[in-house]
C-alpha cells in the first residue's frame, strides 16, 4: 500500500502546474507564424488532390442498370417458375448407359456444335485432343480407311462416297435394291433380327422372306447392315438412310455393357465376331458424326478388343484370352482397330504388331496360303449344323491375310511379293454361284473382293468380272425377297438372309468404300 501511494505521488509531481501552461498572446502569435509555411504546403497538397480526383470520370465505374428484359424477368421470376411444366424424368436402365432419343443433337451434331460443358464432362476419356475429330485430306492415299481416297468427287483410288457408278448402272441398281430390302426389314427397335426379320415383311405378292439365322448374331448382322448404309454415305446426320443409321447405332449403344465395353452378350463362342463387327460399325459412325457420346461407346468397344488379345499375339474366341489365335477373328479385329485409328481413338499399336506376327506364323510363303489356326491349313467351312463340306473351294483365310497386310502397311507389291502370291492363289477360286449352294462362300467373296481391289491389275479385272455375274444373276427379284440374296453356302445358315444381303451389298460398295493404296491399276 505504501508503494502504491508513493508511485501516485511521484506521477502527480511530474505534471505541469496550471500556471506553467499559460502563454502570452505574443508568444502564441510568434509560434503560429513559425508554423505558417507548413500549413501553406499542406493546403497546396490538398488543393492538388482535389483537382486530380475531380478529373476522374467516376461515371465509368458506375454499375449499369440491367436491361429491361432481364429486370422484368427478375421481377416476375416467380411467375416464370409457376409457368414451367414439370416433366417426370424417365428411369435410366441400370444395365446400360443412357441412350439418347433419335433426334438427340449429340448424335446428329458435329463436335463444333457441342457445348463446352459436354466436352469438359468427357475430358477424362477424350484426353487432350480438343478437336476430337479430324477429317483426312481428300486424295490422301497414304492411309487406308474411311474417306482416305476421295470424297464426293472421288479419284481413281475410290474412297467413301467417291466414284459412284464405277461398277456400272446394273451394279448401282443392285445396290439400291439391296439397301431398300435392308431398310424395310429393320425392326422398330432399330436392330436387324437375324432369326425374326421376316416379321417386317410387307407380304409383297403374298410372299414372306425365308432363311432365318441364329438369334445370337443380332449384334453382328445389325452391324453388317449398318456398314452397308454408312459405306453409301449415310450417317447419323445426313443421307437418304439417315434414320436407319441413327436407329441402328442407338440400338448397338444400348447393347453395350457400360463397365466392360462388350457389345452384346457371351451367348455363343463366336461372340467376339459380333463384338468386332459392332466396333467397326460404331467407329465408322463416330468418324462421320464426331459425337462425344459415340466416342465414349466406340472407345470402350476398342478397349474390350485390346483386352481380348493374347499378349504379343492375336485373337480367337475368349476374353480373357487363353493363348489361342485364328486368322478369321483376327481379321475382323484388325479392321475394327484400323477404323478406330482413322477416327482418332486410342489404339495400341502393339495390336497390329501382334496381328502381323500371327499372319507371318501361319502363312505358307511358297504357296501363299494363309492358315486358319495353324501354318497353311484350311478353315472349317460348315454347311449345316452337323454336316461338313469335305474340301474348301475358296481361299477365305488367304483373302483375310492379304487385306490385313495391306491395311497394316504392307502395300508395296515390289517390296512384299507375298501379296501377289496370295492373289495368284485366289485367282484359282473366283466367285461362282454353285447350284447346290455349298460353294457360295460369301464370307470369302467379301474379303476376296476387297483384297483383289487392292491388288488391282489382272487380279481385280478377273475377280470383278466373276463377281458381277455372280451377284447380278442371283439377286432375288421376286416378292418380298426382292433385293436380297439367298444365304446359301458356309455360314449362311448361321447369319441368315440379313447376313448374306449385307455381305453382298458390301461387295458392290468396294468401288467407293476404301481407297486403293497399292498403286496397282
Amino acid at each position: 500500500m505504501t508503494t502504491h501511494d508513493y508511485s501516485t505521488l511521484q506521477i502527480e509531481s511530474t505534471l505541469p502546474k496550471p500556471w506553467e501552461d499559460e502563454h502570452s498572446f505574443s508568444e502564441v502569435l510568434y509560434d503560429w507564424m513559425g508554423r505558417a509555411p507548413w500549413f501553406a504546403v499542406s493546403g497546396a497538397a490538398h488543393l492538388l488532390a482535389f483537382f486530380v480526383l475531380a478529373a476522374i470520370p467516376w461515371d465509368a465505374f458506375q454499375r449499369e442498370e440491367p436491361p429491361v428484359l432481364i429486370a422484368t424477368m427478375l421481377e416476375d421470376k416467380q411467375d416464370l417458375i409457376d409457368d414451367v411444366e414439370l416433366v417426370e424424368p424417365e428411369p435410366v436402365p441400370v444395365e446400360s448407359e443412357p441412350v439418347e432419343d433419335l433426334d438427340d443433337p449429340v448424335l446428329t451434331e458435329s463436335v463444333d456444335e457441342v457445348s463446352d460443358e459436354t466436352d469438359t464432362a468427357f475430358a477424362p476419356i477424350i484426353g487432350d485432343d480438343s478437336s476430337l475429330f479430324e477429317q483426312e485430306a481428300a486424295g490422301n492415299n497414304d492411309v487406308i480407311g474411311m474417306g482416305g481416297g476421295g470424297g464426293p468427287t472421288g479419284n481413281p483410288g475410290g474412297g467413301r462416297g467417291g466414284t459412284r457408278g464405277r461398277g456400272g448402272p446394273k451394279m448401282e441398281e443392285s445396290l439400291g435394291d439391296a439397301l431398300d430390302w435392308l431398310k424395310h426389314h429393320q425392326s422398330p427397335d432399330g436392330y436387324w433380327d437375324s432369326d425374326g426379320f421376316s416379321d417386317q415383311c410387307g407380304g409383297v405378292g403374298g410372299s414372306i422372306c425365308e432363311d432365318p439365322g441364329y438369334a445370337q448374331h443380332d449384334v453382328g448382322v445389325t452391324a453388317l447392315a449398318l456398314l452397308t448404309f454408312i459405306a453409301a454415305d449415310n450417317t447419323t446426320n445426313h443421307g437418304v438412310y439417315q434414320d436407319q443409321v441413327k436407329r441402328g447405332i442407338k440400338w448397338l449403344r444400348s447393347m453395350q455393357d457400360p463397365d466392360t465395353g462388350l457389345v452384346g452378350e457371351k451367348s455363343s463362342k463366336e461372340f467376339l465376331y459380333n463384338h468386332a463387327i459392332a466396333t467397326l460399325a460404331l467407329c465408322e459412325a463416330y468418324y462421320d458424326s464426331a459425337s462425344p457420346l459415340l466416342r465414349i461407346t466406340s472407345q470402350k468397344a476398342v478397349n474390350y478388343i485390346q483386352m481380348a488379345r493374347n499378349p504379343y499375339g492375336a485373337w480367337r474366341y475368349d476374353q480373357p484370352p487363353v493363348g489361342d489365335s485364328d486368322t478369321s477373328v483376327t481379321g475382323w479385329m484388325v479392321f475394327a482397330l484400323k477404323a478406330a485409328e482413322d477416327a482418332k481413338l486410342d489404339v495400341d499399336q502393339g495390336a497390329f504388331e501382334g496381328a502381323m506376327a500371327w499372319l507371318n506364323e501361319v502363312t505358307d510363303t511358297a504357296s501363299g496360303r494363309v492358315g486358319y489356326n495353324e501354318y497353311g491349313n484350311l478353315s472349317s467351312r460348315i454347311i449345316g449344323i452337323n454336316d461338313h463340306y469335305p474340301a474348301e473351294k475358296g481361299e477365305a483365310m488367304t483373302a483375310v491375310g492379304l487385306l490385313c497386310r495391306v491395311f497394316m502397311g504392307e502395300s508395296d507389291l515390289r517390296e512384299y511379293p507375298i501379296l501377289k502370291k496370295h492373289g495368284d492363289l485366289m485367282m484359282r477360286s473366283l466367285p461362282e454361284w454353285d447350284a447346290d449352294g455349298f460353294g457360295n462362300d460369301m464370307y470369302y467373296w467379301y474379303y476376296g473382293t476387297y483384297a483383289m481391289f487392292q491388288l488391282g491389275g489382272k487380279y481385280w479385272k478377273q475377280w470383278e468380272s466373276a463377281l458381277k455375274s455372280t451377284l447380278l444373276e442371283n439377286q432375288r427379284q421376286d416378292g418380298d425377297a426382292r433385293g436380297s440374296w439367298d444365304p446359301s453356302g458356309p455360314w449362311g445358315f448361321s447369319g441368315g438372309r440379313v447376313y448374306s444381303t449385307a455381305m453382298m451389298a458390301l461387295c458392290i460398295e468396294v468401288y467407293f468404300r476404301y481407297p486403293n493404296i497399292t498403286g496397282a491399276r
